[in-house]
């Protein structure tokens, strides 16, 4: 019974971890509303991303997010005391109008033993996450037992395909993380080491081509954007600053 139920957990938060939750939202901060989605060729502010809708995590502590400076600069605060949660965004872009997505964020330190390569130990202090649609016929059978399973829970199927943007203690910059726990999450670390902490770094990505590289597949509808910031696995304490988002059609 004990592995049964531990496998269930596991699999709640897997579900969690592809934007699956969403009975939850209205069970975050109480400063942050669900907003509807918004178009392509948008610009997400701060002060927007606050309002995003929130996602908690089965079993989880709620991660913090509020609005304010750093740095003489507009952004979103992420603070993660041994939690894990999400703010999300719905949209829908169809594949022929997807281009790049330009955003920023702060990084003051590493999360010391964070190994996004190992299931106990998948930790970033941020995390810009991509969710699309696609052909689920594809799925293996763990995969689509998962989707069934998220289904069943969440009232909402596991998305085809989830790529993150994040940044990494070690690997280096390009390269892709498979998800420990699905095939269905890849990672690609846009930002490696501590050379760049303490200081804004913003980036332009070509959506396109960064899900070919990871999934080796041309990428379906996107259909929804989000922030993470998670220090549960390791269980520690991290801290981040988003700035804008900016979703530009192709």
């Amino acid at each position: 019974m004990t592995k049964y139920v531990d496998f269930l957990n596991r699999c709640l938060l897997l579900c969690s971890l592809v934007f699956l939750t969403a009975c939850a939202a209205n069970r975050g901060s109480p400063d942050i509303s669900v907003t509807n989605s918004r178009p392509a060729a948008d610009l997400w502010t701060p002060a927007d991303q606050a309002h995003w809708e929130p996602v908690r995590f089965p079993g989880k502590k709620f991660t913090s997010f509020k609005l304010g400076r750093h740095q003489s600069r507009a952004s979103l605060q992420a603070d993660a005391m041994s939690s894990a949660s999400m703010l999300r965004q719905k949209v829908r872009v169809e594949p022929d109008q997807l281009g790049r997505l330009k955003f920023a964020w702060h990084v003051p330190e590493l999360i010391a033993g964070a190994d996004m390569g190992l299931r106990d130990a998948d930790d970033s202090p941020v995390r810009v996450v991509l969710a699309f649609e696609g052909d689920r016929s594809k799925f293996s059978p763990r995969n689509a037992m998962l989707s069934e399973l998220a289904h069943v829970l969440t009232g909402e199927e596991m998305p085809y395909a989830t790529l993150m943007y994040v940044w990494c203690n070690q690997r280096a910059v390009d390269s892709v993380i498979v998800n420990p726990r699905t095939d269905r999450i890849q990672k690609i670390v846009v930002e490696s080491g501590r050379a760049h902490l303490r200081q804004w770094m913003e980036y332009e990505r070509d959506v396109r081509a960064d899900y070919q590289k990871a999934f080796g597949e041309a990428p379906g509808a996107l259909v929804a954007i989000g922030l993470m910031t998670d220090s549960d696995n390791t269980r520690t304490t991290t801290q981040a600053w988003y700035g804008d988002i900016q979703l530009l059609a192709k």
